[in-house]
């Protein structure tokens, strides 16, 4: 499975800081949990690729869609 392939799975996504000063993305898909520990700064990292992705999907305008 890659980056643009479909899928029907459908899963949670929590993200919140741990006692430990880490920044956890948790994710749980039919009965599987996931969670995943960052640093901050690579937690921002990871904030900043979504941005990008998602402002490239709307033609680098942010509030504005391609669609319409």
């Amino acid at each position: 499975m890659g980056i643009n392939t479909e899928s029907d799975i459908s899963a949670n996504l929590q993200i919140g800081p741990t006692d430990q000063d880490m920044v956890r993305i948790f994710v749980e898909a039919n009965g599987v949990e996931i969670p995943m520990d960052f640093e901050p700064d690579e937690a921002i990292e990871i904030a900043e690729e979504i941005r990008a992705a998602a402002e490239r999907i709307l033609g680098g305008k942010p509030g504005k869609s391609k669609k319409g």
